[in-house]
Protein backbone atom coordinates (compact mmCIF):
# COMPACT_ATOMS: atom_id res chain seq x y z
CA UNK A 1 0.00 0.00 0.00
CA UNK A 2 1.44 3.56 -1.41
CA UNK A 3 1.28 5.90 1.79
CA UNK A 4 1.14 10.12 1.14
CA UNK A 5 2.71 12.46 3.00
CA UNK A 6 0.36 13.08 6.59
CA UNK A 7 0.90 17.13 6.69
CA UNK A 8 -0.91 17.43 3.65
CA UNK A 9 -4.98 18.07 4.44
CA UNK A 10 -7.66 18.35 2.76
CA UNK A 11 -11.65 19.21 3.76
CA UNK A 12 -14.43 17.32 3.15
CA UNK A 13 -15.87 19.60 0.51
CA UNK A 14 -12.75 19.92 -1.39
CA UNK A 15 -12.07 16.17 -1.01
CA UNK A 16 -15.96 15.90 -2.84
CA UNK A 17 -15.17 18.45 -5.34
CA UNK A 18 -12.14 16.01 -6.02
CA UNK A 19 -13.79 13.20 -6.37
CA UNK A 20 -16.71 14.65 -8.84
CA UNK A 21 -13.74 15.85 -11.05
CA UNK A 22 -11.86 12.12 -10.62
CA UNK A 23 -15.01 11.12 -12.36
CA UNK A 24 -15.17 13.74 -14.79
CA UNK A 25 -11.45 12.51 -15.69
CA UNK A 26 -12.12 8.87 -16.02
CA UNK A 27 -11.78 7.66 -12.40
CA UNK A 28 -14.93 5.78 -11.39
CA UNK A 29 -15.74 6.43 -7.54
CA UNK A 30 -16.24 2.57 -7.94
CA UNK A 31 -12.63 2.29 -8.67
CA UNK A 32 -11.79 4.50 -5.75
CA UNK A 33 -13.60 2.60 -3.07
CA UNK A 34 -12.13 -0.52 -4.19
CA UNK A 35 -8.33 1.27 -3.84
CA UNK A 36 -9.35 2.58 -0.49
CA UNK A 37 -11.03 -0.78 0.72
CA UNK A 38 -7.99 -2.74 -0.13
CA UNK A 39 -5.54 -0.87 1.32
CA UNK A 40 -7.53 -0.78 4.46
CA UNK A 41 -7.18 -4.61 4.21
CA UNK A 42 -3.60 -4.81 3.57
CA UNK A 43 -3.17 -2.66 6.58
CA UNK A 44 -5.06 -5.09 8.90
CA UNK A 45 -3.30 -8.15 6.82
CA UNK A 46 0.44 -5.97 7.53
CA UNK A 47 -0.61 -6.43 11.32
CA UNK A 48 -2.29 -9.34 11.85
CA UNK A 49 -1.70 -13.62 10.69
CA UNK A 50 -5.23 -14.34 9.46
CA UNK A 51 -7.80 -16.92 10.49
CA UNK A 52 -8.33 -13.69 12.59
CA UNK A 53 -12.02 -12.76 13.77
CA UNK A 54 -12.97 -9.88 11.73
CA UNK A 55 -16.39 -7.44 12.55
CA UNK A 56 -16.90 -4.79 9.99
CA UNK A 57 -19.45 -2.24 10.99
CA UNK A 58 -21.22 -0.65 7.59
CA UNK A 59 -23.23 2.50 6.96
CA UNK A 60 -25.19 3.10 4.41
CA UNK A 61 -23.38 5.30 2.53
CA UNK A 62 -19.52 5.43 0.85
CA UNK A 63 -17.53 4.42 4.15
CA UNK A 64 -20.03 1.27 4.20
CA UNK A 65 -19.00 0.29 0.27
CA UNK A 66 -15.14 0.91 1.24
CA UNK A 67 -16.49 -0.98 4.57
CA UNK A 68 -17.80 -3.92 2.22
CA UNK A 69 -14.47 -4.19 0.15
CA UNK A 70 -12.60 -4.51 3.04
CA UNK A 71 -14.62 -7.50 3.70
CA UNK A 72 -14.43 -9.19 0.33
CA UNK A 73 -10.50 -8.94 0.24
CA UNK A 74 -10.04 -9.75 4.04
CA UNK A 75 -11.45 -12.85 3.32
CA UNK A 76 -9.51 -13.74 0.07
CA UNK A 77 -6.27 -13.58 2.56
CA UNK A 78 -8.05 -16.32 4.72
CA UNK A 79 -9.87 -13.66 7.96
CA UNK A 80 -13.09 -14.74 9.02
CA UNK A 81 -15.55 -12.11 8.44
CA UNK A 82 -19.00 -10.88 10.07
CA UNK A 83 -20.59 -7.43 8.43
CA UNK A 84 -22.95 -5.38 10.42
CA UNK A 85 -25.00 -3.41 8.34
CA UNK A 86 -26.41 -0.13 9.99
CA UNK A 87 -29.89 -0.63 8.66
CA UNK A 88 -31.70 -2.39 6.17
CA UNK A 89 -29.69 -3.91 2.59
CA UNK A 90 -32.04 -2.16 0.74
CA UNK A 91 -31.33 1.22 1.99
CA UNK A 92 -27.64 1.40 0.93
CA UNK A 93 -27.96 4.64 -0.90
CA UNK A 94 -24.53 5.12 -2.64
CA UNK A 95 -24.10 3.53 -6.17
CA UNK A 96 -20.84 2.21 -5.69
CA UNK A 97 -21.19 0.58 -2.39
CA UNK A 98 -24.51 -1.07 -3.61
CA UNK A 99 -22.49 -2.77 -6.49
CA UNK A 100 -20.15 -3.70 -3.41
CA UNK A 101 -22.74 -5.04 -1.26
CA UNK A 102 -24.06 -7.29 -3.92
CA UNK A 103 -20.36 -8.75 -4.74
CA UNK A 104 -20.99 -9.96 -1.21
CA UNK A 105 -24.19 -11.56 -1.11
CA UNK A 106 -23.10 -14.46 -2.71
CA UNK A 107 -20.02 -15.43 -0.53
CA UNK A 108 -21.00 -17.71 1.70
CA UNK A 109 -17.98 -17.51 4.40
CA UNK A 110 -19.11 -14.04 5.11
CA UNK A 111 -22.05 -13.54 7.58
CA UNK A 112 -24.11 -10.38 6.40
CA UNK A 113 -26.22 -9.15 9.78
CA UNK A 114 -28.52 -6.18 9.51
CA UNK A 115 -29.08 -3.51 12.39
CA UNK A 116 -32.19 -1.65 11.67
CA UNK A 117 -32.41 -1.14 15.34
CA UNK A 118 -30.44 -1.24 18.64
CA UNK A 119 -32.34 -4.23 20.09
CA UNK A 120 -30.83 -6.02 17.08
CA UNK A 121 -27.15 -5.82 17.90
CA UNK A 122 -25.67 -9.51 19.28
CA UNK A 123 -23.02 -10.44 21.33
CA UNK A 124 -19.76 -9.80 18.69
CA UNK A 125 -16.41 -11.66 19.77
CA UNK A 126 -14.01 -10.40 17.36
CA UNK A 127 -10.34 -10.02 17.26
CA UNK A 128 -9.96 -6.67 14.78
CA UNK A 129 -12.85 -4.20 14.75
CA UNK A 130 -13.57 -2.20 11.49
CA UNK A 131 -15.27 1.12 11.55
CA UNK A 132 -16.68 1.84 8.37
CA UNK A 133 -19.92 3.62 9.84
CA UNK A 134 -19.80 7.21 8.44
CA UNK A 135 -16.89 8.91 6.42
CA UNK A 136 -15.92 12.67 5.67
CA UNK A 137 -18.64 15.10 5.62
CA UNK A 138 -20.94 14.03 8.82
CA UNK A 139 -22.65 17.17 10.22
CA UNK A 140 -24.83 17.17 12.96
CA UNK A 141 -25.41 14.72 16.13
CA UNK A 142 -25.51 11.24 15.52
CA UNK A 143 -28.63 9.37 15.53
CA UNK A 144 -29.51 5.43 16.68
CA UNK A 145 -28.61 3.08 15.23
CA UNK A 146 -25.47 4.34 14.68
CA UNK A 147 -24.95 5.63 18.47
CA UNK A 148 -25.29 2.37 19.83
CA UNK A 149 -23.41 0.81 17.45
CA UNK A 150 -20.35 3.32 18.04
CA UNK A 151 -20.96 2.39 22.03
CA UNK A 152 -21.02 -1.41 20.89
CA UNK A 153 -17.78 -0.77 18.84
CA UNK A 154 -16.04 1.27 22.19
CA UNK A 155 -17.09 -1.65 24.33
CA UNK A 156 -15.57 -4.52 22.29
CA UNK A 157 -11.44 -5.24 23.36
CA UNK A 158 -10.34 -6.15 19.77
CA UNK A 159 -7.81 -3.87 17.62
CA UNK A 160 -10.35 -1.23 16.16
CA UNK A 161 -9.33 0.64 13.03
CA UNK A 162 -11.19 3.44 11.05
CA UNK A 163 -11.84 3.67 8.01
CA UNK A 164 -11.36 7.17 6.62
CA UNK A 165 -12.16 8.98 9.34
CA UNK A 166 -13.36 7.56 13.31
CA UNK A 167 -17.21 7.78 12.81
CA UNK A 168 -18.30 10.49 15.51
CA UNK A 169 -15.94 13.48 14.17
CA UNK A 170 -16.59 16.12 12.26
CA UNK A 171 -13.61 15.60 10.14
CA UNK A 172 -12.94 19.18 9.27
CA UNK A 173 -13.04 20.68 12.67
CA UNK A 174 -12.15 17.54 14.97
CA UNK A 175 -15.31 17.89 17.02
CA UNK A 176 -17.04 15.11 18.20
CA UNK A 177 -21.03 14.49 17.04
CA UNK A 178 -21.81 12.16 19.90
CA UNK A 179 -20.76 8.82 20.94
CA UNK A 180 -17.13 8.84 18.99
CA UNK A 181 -15.17 5.65 17.93
CA UNK A 182 -11.68 5.73 19.59
CA UNK A 183 -9.57 3.62 17.25
CA UNK A 184 -6.09 2.00 17.17
CA UNK A 185 -5.14 2.93 13.89
CA UNK A 186 -7.21 5.35 10.82
CA UNK A 187 -6.65 4.44 7.83
CA UNK A 188 -7.83 8.10 5.66
CA UNK A 189 -7.40 8.12 2.41
CA UNK A 190 -5.36 10.94 -0.46
CA UNK A 191 -4.49 13.36 2.45
CA UNK A 192 -5.29 14.04 6.08
CA UNK A 193 -8.38 15.76 6.92
CA UNK A 194 -8.56 18.88 8.17
CA UNK A 195 -10.06 18.07 11.65
CA UNK A 196 -8.02 14.87 12.27
CA UNK A 197 -4.80 16.81 13.57
CA UNK A 198 -7.66 17.72 16.66
CA UNK A 199 -9.05 14.53 17.40
CA UNK A 200 -5.83 12.59 17.99
CA UNK A 201 -7.18 10.68 20.90
CA UNK A 202 -9.71 9.32 18.84
CA UNK A 203 -7.81 8.84 15.83
CA UNK A 204 -5.09 6.56 17.14
CA UNK A 205 -2.02 6.06 14.49
CA UNK A 206 -2.83 8.35 11.40
CA UNK A 207 -2.27 6.53 8.29
CA UNK A 208 -2.61 9.09 4.89
CA UNK A 209 -3.65 6.24 1.97
CA UNK A 210 -2.75 6.84 -1.52
CA UNK A 211 -6.40 5.81 -3.31
CA UNK A 212 -4.84 6.52 -7.05
CA UNK A 213 -5.60 10.26 -7.02
CA UNK A 214 -2.60 11.91 -8.97
CA UNK A 215 -1.69 14.91 -7.13
CA UNK A 216 -1.53 16.44 -10.59
CA UNK A 217 -5.55 16.09 -10.79
CA UNK A 218 -5.78 18.57 -7.66
CA UNK A 219 -4.57 20.79 -9.99
CA UNK A 220 -7.10 20.54 -12.99
CA UNK A 221 -10.91 21.95 -12.77
CA UNK A 222 -13.53 20.32 -13.17
CA UNK A 223 -17.26 19.67 -12.57
CA UNK A 224 -16.26 19.42 -8.75
CA UNK A 225 -15.04 22.93 -9.19
CA UNK A 226 -18.85 24.52 -9.74
CA UNK A 227 -20.35 22.32 -7.33
CA UNK A 228 -18.28 23.85 -4.62
CA UNK A 229 -19.46 27.50 -5.26
CA UNK A 230 -23.20 26.37 -6.32
CA UNK A 231 -25.15 28.00 -3.88
CA UNK A 232 -28.91 25.62 -3.25
CA UNK A 233 -31.83 27.58 -2.93
CA UNK A 234 -34.72 26.97 -0.78
CA UNK A 235 -38.56 27.54 -0.69
CA UNK A 236 -38.12 30.41 2.17
CA UNK A 237 -35.39 32.49 -0.49
CA UNK A 238 -35.84 36.49 -1.02
CA UNK A 239 -34.54 38.54 -3.19
CA UNK A 240 -30.84 39.37 -2.59
CA UNK A 241 -30.36 36.02 -0.69
CA UNK A 242 -28.47 35.06 -3.96
CA UNK A 243 -26.20 38.39 -3.89
CA UNK A 244 -26.45 41.85 -6.16
CA UNK A 245 -23.68 42.89 -8.66
CA UNK A 246 -22.18 46.42 -9.65
CA UNK A 247 -21.28 46.34 -13.47
CA UNK A 248 -19.19 49.48 -14.43
CA UNK A 249 -18.02 49.91 -17.75
CA UNK A 250 -19.02 51.21 -21.15
CA UNK A 251 -18.12 54.31 -22.82
CA UNK A 252 -19.83 56.23 -26.30
CA UNK A 253 -17.82 53.15 -27.84
CA UNK A 254 -18.66 50.24 -26.23
CA UNK A 255 -21.53 48.84 -25.15
CA UNK A 256 -21.83 45.52 -25.62
CA UNK A 257 -19.25 44.26 -23.43
CA UNK A 258 -20.78 45.77 -19.88
CA UNK A 259 -24.12 44.44 -21.24
CA UNK A 260 -22.69 40.76 -21.45
CA UNK A 261 -21.52 41.13 -18.03
CA UNK A 262 -24.62 41.95 -16.64
CA UNK A 263 -26.32 39.24 -18.05
CA UNK A 264 -23.88 36.62 -17.62
CA UNK A 265 -24.31 37.61 -13.78
CA UNK A 266 -27.98 37.47 -14.26
CA UNK A 267 -27.83 33.56 -15.94
CA UNK A 268 -25.28 32.43 -12.96
CA UNK A 269 -28.07 33.19 -10.40
CA UNK A 270 -27.53 36.58 -9.09
CA UNK A 271 -30.83 38.15 -7.84
CA UNK A 272 -29.89 42.08 -8.92
CA UNK A 273 -27.48 43.59 -11.14
CA UNK A 274 -26.42 47.32 -11.46
CA UNK A 275 -25.10 48.34 -15.01
CA UNK A 276 -23.43 51.47 -14.56
CA UNK A 277 -22.64 53.15 -17.44
CA UNK A 278 -21.69 56.83 -19.08
CA UNK A 279 -25.83 58.51 -19.43
CA UNK A 280 -26.13 57.72 -23.35
CA UNK A 281 -24.59 54.10 -23.17
CA UNK A 282 -26.86 53.05 -20.14
CA UNK A 283 -30.08 54.65 -22.16
CA UNK A 284 -28.52 52.37 -24.97
CA UNK A 285 -28.10 49.22 -23.12
CA UNK A 286 -31.45 49.89 -21.42
CA UNK A 287 -33.16 48.94 -24.65
CA UNK A 288 -31.38 45.96 -24.81
CA UNK A 289 -33.26 43.88 -21.93
CA UNK A 290 -35.60 44.45 -19.42
CA UNK A 291 -33.46 42.41 -17.07
CA UNK A 292 -31.22 44.96 -16.91
CA UNK A 293 -30.88 48.07 -14.07
CA UNK A 294 -28.46 50.59 -15.29
CA UNK A 295 -27.23 53.30 -13.47
CA UNK A 296 -26.90 56.74 -15.79
CA UNK A 297 -23.32 58.50 -14.95
CA UNK A 298 -22.59 61.61 -15.82
CA UNK A 299 -20.54 62.42 -18.54
CA UNK A 300 -19.47 60.77 -21.98
CA UNK A 301 -16.45 58.61 -20.69
CA UNK A 302 -16.39 57.94 -16.94
CA UNK A 303 -14.12 60.01 -14.62
CA UNK A 304 -13.00 60.66 -11.14
CA UNK A 305 -16.19 62.31 -9.98
CA UNK A 306 -18.32 59.41 -10.94
CA UNK A 307 -16.98 57.50 -7.99
CA UNK A 308 -19.33 59.68 -5.54
CA UNK A 309 -21.79 58.54 -7.51
CA UNK A 310 -21.44 54.73 -7.13
CA UNK A 311 -20.60 54.21 -3.56
CA UNK A 312 -24.07 53.73 -2.24
CA UNK A 313 -24.16 50.93 -4.89
CA UNK A 314 -21.16 49.89 -3.91
CA UNK A 315 -22.11 49.77 -0.12
CA UNK A 316 -25.23 47.96 -1.75
CA UNK A 317 -23.64 44.82 -3.83
CA UNK A 318 -22.25 42.15 -2.58
CA UNK A 319 -18.98 42.55 -5.28
CA UNK A 320 -17.99 45.13 -8.64
CA UNK A 321 -16.88 43.90 -12.16
CA UNK A 322 -15.31 46.85 -12.89
CA UNK A 323 -13.31 47.40 -16.71
CA UNK A 324 -15.77 45.99 -19.66
CA UNK A 325 -15.89 48.05 -22.31
CA UNK A 326 -14.48 51.30 -20.45
CA UNK A 327 -12.34 52.76 -22.94
CA UNK A 328 -8.90 54.28 -21.78
CA UNK A 329 -9.20 57.89 -21.61
CA UNK A 330 -6.80 59.55 -19.06
CA UNK A 331 -10.01 60.76 -16.92
CA UNK A 332 -11.14 56.93 -17.05
CA UNK A 333 -7.70 55.39 -16.02
CA UNK A 334 -7.97 58.25 -13.26
CA UNK A 335 -11.59 57.42 -12.37
CA UNK A 336 -10.66 53.41 -12.12
CA UNK A 337 -7.75 53.76 -9.20
CA UNK A 338 -10.36 55.70 -7.45
CA UNK A 339 -13.36 53.43 -7.83
CA UNK A 340 -11.40 50.53 -6.80
CA UNK A 341 -9.95 52.80 -3.62
CA UNK A 342 -13.77 53.09 -2.93
CA UNK A 343 -14.32 49.33 -3.48
CA UNK A 344 -11.35 47.83 -1.33
CA UNK A 345 -12.91 50.57 1.16
CA UNK A 346 -16.31 48.94 1.42
CA UNK A 347 -14.56 45.53 1.70
CA UNK A 348 -16.64 44.38 -1.72
CA UNK A 349 -14.69 41.35 -3.93
CA UNK A 350 -13.85 42.70 -7.03
CA UNK A 351 -13.78 41.28 -10.49
CA UNK A 352 -11.43 43.59 -12.76
CA UNK A 353 -11.01 43.20 -16.13
CA UNK A 354 -10.59 44.24 -19.97
CA UNK A 355 -9.57 48.08 -19.81
CA UNK A 356 -10.18 47.92 -16.06
CA UNK A 357 -6.80 46.06 -16.23
CA UNK A 358 -4.75 48.30 -18.98
CA UNK A 359 -6.04 51.51 -16.01
CA UNK A 360 -4.87 49.61 -13.42
CA UNK A 361 -1.07 48.14 -15.04
CA UNK A 362 2.13 49.42 -13.51
CA UNK A 363 0.52 49.80 -9.92
CA UNK A 364 2.41 47.58 -7.32
CA UNK A 365 0.36 47.65 -5.05
CA UNK A 366 -1.63 44.76 -3.54
CA UNK A 367 -5.50 44.50 -3.31
CA UNK A 368 -6.63 44.81 0.55
CA UNK A 369 -9.96 42.98 -0.21
CA UNK A 370 -10.41 39.54 -2.59
CA UNK A 371 -9.99 40.46 -5.95
CA UNK A 372 -9.91 38.61 -9.36
CA UNK A 373 -7.85 39.85 -12.29
CA UNK A 374 -8.83 38.17 -15.55
CA UNK A 375 -6.65 39.53 -18.59
CA UNK A 376 -5.70 37.24 -21.84
CA UNK A 377 -1.95 37.27 -22.50
CA UNK A 378 -1.91 40.78 -24.03
CA UNK A 379 -3.34 42.34 -20.63
CA UNK A 380 -1.09 40.01 -19.01
CA UNK A 381 1.91 41.95 -20.61
CA UNK A 382 0.40 45.41 -19.91
CA UNK A 383 -0.34 44.52 -16.40
CA UNK A 384 2.90 43.17 -15.39
CA UNK A 385 5.22 44.52 -17.95
CA UNK A 386 6.10 40.77 -18.40
CA UNK A 387 5.45 38.77 -21.17
CA UNK A 388 3.97 34.63 -20.85
CA UNK A 389 6.51 32.63 -21.57
CA UNK A 390 5.58 29.15 -23.56
CA UNK A 391 5.76 26.73 -21.57
CA UNK A 392 2.48 25.96 -18.92
CA UNK A 393 4.45 25.26 -15.64
CA UNK A 394 6.77 28.67 -16.54
CA UNK A 395 3.73 30.38 -17.16
CA UNK A 396 1.76 29.07 -14.07
CA UNK A 397 4.90 30.18 -12.03
CA UNK A 398 5.06 33.86 -13.41
CA UNK A 399 1.29 34.43 -12.74
CA UNK A 400 1.52 32.70 -9.29
CA UNK A 401 4.27 35.09 -8.96
CA UNK A 402 1.79 38.12 -10.10
CA UNK A 403 -1.25 36.58 -8.18
CA UNK A 404 1.64 37.17 -4.57
CA UNK A 405 2.79 40.41 -5.47
CA UNK A 406 -0.63 41.75 -6.07
CA UNK A 407 -2.66 39.65 -3.44
CA UNK A 408 -5.00 38.66 -5.68
CA UNK A 409 -6.36 35.52 -7.93
CA UNK A 410 -5.01 35.73 -11.74
CA UNK A 411 -7.13 33.95 -14.26
CA UNK A 412 -4.92 34.49 -17.58
CA UNK A 413 -6.94 33.28 -20.41
CA UNK A 414 -5.93 31.03 -22.78
CA UNK A 415 -6.07 27.78 -24.85
CA UNK A 416 -5.69 26.63 -21.14
CA UNK A 417 -6.46 28.94 -18.84
CA UNK A 418 -4.32 29.35 -15.60
CA UNK A 419 -5.59 30.66 -12.14
CA UNK A 420 -3.33 30.74 -9.50
CA UNK A 421 -3.33 32.77 -6.32
CA UNK A 422 -0.47 33.06 -4.03
CA UNK A 423 -0.94 29.63 -2.67
CA UNK A 424 -2.42 27.26 -5.15
CA UNK A 425 -3.30 26.86 -8.91
CA UNK A 426 -5.06 25.71 -11.04
CA UNK A 427 -5.53 24.75 -14.93
CA UNK A 428 -8.89 24.91 -17.09
CA UNK A 429 -9.40 22.91 -20.57
CA UNK A 430 -12.81 23.81 -21.35
CA UNK A 431 -13.26 26.26 -24.47
CA UNK A 432 -12.62 26.09 -27.97
CA UNK A 433 -11.07 28.29 -30.78
CA UNK A 434 -14.72 29.32 -31.89
CA UNK A 435 -14.47 31.15 -28.23
CA UNK A 436 -12.24 33.67 -29.49
CA UNK A 437 -15.05 35.73 -30.88
CA UNK A 438 -15.68 39.48 -28.98
CA UNK A 439 -17.28 38.84 -25.52
CA UNK A 440 -16.98 35.66 -24.38
CA UNK A 441 -14.47 37.26 -21.68
CA UNK A 442 -17.02 39.41 -20.63
CA UNK A 443 -19.48 36.32 -20.36
CA UNK A 444 -16.97 35.05 -17.63
CA UNK A 445 -16.41 37.71 -15.76
CA UNK A 446 -20.11 37.86 -15.64
CA UNK A 447 -19.69 34.48 -14.03
CA UNK A 448 -17.36 34.70 -12.11
CA UNK A 449 -18.92 38.25 -10.55
CA UNK A 450 -22.08 36.27 -9.68
CA UNK A 451 -20.17 33.42 -7.76
CA UNK A 452 -18.45 36.39 -5.48
CA UNK A 453 -21.32 38.13 -5.02
CA UNK A 454 -22.83 34.50 -3.73
CA UNK A 455 -20.19 34.43 -1.34
CA UNK A 456 -17.75 32.26 -3.64
CA UNK A 457 -14.15 32.33 -2.05
CA UNK A 458 -11.92 34.16 -4.99
CA UNK A 459 -9.89 31.40 -6.03
CA UNK A 460 -13.38 29.21 -6.01
CA UNK A 461 -15.23 31.72 -8.31
CA UNK A 462 -12.49 32.26 -10.80
CA UNK A 463 -11.75 28.06 -11.16
CA UNK A 464 -15.74 27.43 -10.85
CA UNK A 465 -15.96 30.06 -13.85
CA UNK A 466 -13.45 29.43 -16.18
CA UNK A 467 -14.74 25.59 -16.51
CA UNK A 468 -18.17 26.94 -16.82
CA UNK A 469 -17.60 29.60 -19.58
CA UNK A 470 -15.61 27.11 -21.64
CA UNK A 471 -18.24 24.39 -20.98
CA UNK A 472 -21.09 26.45 -22.02
CA UNK A 473 -18.71 27.24 -24.93
CA UNK A 474 -18.60 23.88 -26.04
CA UNK A 475 -22.02 22.96 -25.99
CA UNK A 476 -22.29 25.94 -28.33
CA UNK A 477 -19.86 24.45 -30.74
CA UNK A 478 -21.33 21.40 -30.57
CA UNK A 479 -24.47 22.60 -31.65
CA UNK A 480 -23.28 24.99 -34.39
CA UNK A 481 -19.50 24.75 -34.64
CA UNK A 482 -17.22 27.64 -34.27
CA UNK A 483 -19.65 29.98 -35.70
CA UNK A 484 -20.87 31.18 -32.29
CA UNK A 485 -21.48 34.75 -30.56
CA UNK A 486 -21.31 35.05 -27.08
CA UNK A 487 -24.81 35.76 -26.40
CA UNK A 488 -24.95 31.64 -27.40
CA UNK A 489 -23.10 30.90 -23.83
CA UNK A 490 -25.94 32.65 -22.35
CA UNK A 491 -28.26 30.06 -23.25
CA UNK A 492 -26.57 27.29 -22.27
CA UNK A 493 -24.55 28.80 -18.68
CA UNK A 494 -27.58 27.73 -16.86
CA UNK A 495 -27.16 23.77 -18.25
CA UNK A 496 -23.77 23.77 -17.03
CA UNK A 497 -24.17 25.25 -13.50
CA UNK A 498 -27.05 22.93 -13.47
CA UNK A 499 -25.32 20.17 -14.47
CA UNK A 500 -21.77 20.28 -14.44
CA UNK A 501 -20.70 16.41 -14.99
CA UNK A 502 -22.99 16.56 -18.60
CA UNK A 503 -19.67 18.44 -20.25
CA UNK A 504 -18.17 15.32 -20.43
CA UNK A 505 -20.34 13.83 -23.34
CA UNK A 506 -19.00 16.81 -25.51
CA UNK A 507 -15.42 16.24 -24.12
CA UNK A 508 -15.54 12.70 -24.89
CA UNK A 509 -16.74 13.87 -28.45
CA UNK A 510 -14.36 16.47 -29.12
CA UNK A 511 -11.29 14.08 -27.59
Amino acid sequence: MTKKDPNLNISSREMRALEFNAQYYGISLLQLMENAGRNVAYEIANRFEPDRKVAIFCGLGGNGGDGFVVARHLLSMGFQIKVFLAGRRRDIFHESARANFAALQFLRNIEIIELSDSSAIPKIDADIIVDALLGTGTKGKLKPPITQLVETINGLSGFKLAVDVPTGIDSDTGETLGPTVKADVTVTFHAAKTGLANARKYVGELVVSDIGLPRQLATYSGPGDVQLVTKKRNLTAHKGDFGRVLAVGGSEVFSGAPTLVSLAALRTGVDIVYLAAPTKTATAISSISPDLITVKLEGNHLKPNNTKELKPYIEAVDAVILGPGLGLHPDTKEFVMECVTAVEAAGKPLLLDADGLKAFAGSKRPFKMPAVLTPHAGEYTILTGQKLPDGIDERIALVQETASELNCVVLVKGKIDIICSKRRHKVNFTGNPGMTVGGTGDVLSGIIGALLAQKAAAFEAAVAGAFANGAAGDFVANKVGYHMVATDLLEWLPHVLNDPMSHIEVRQQSG
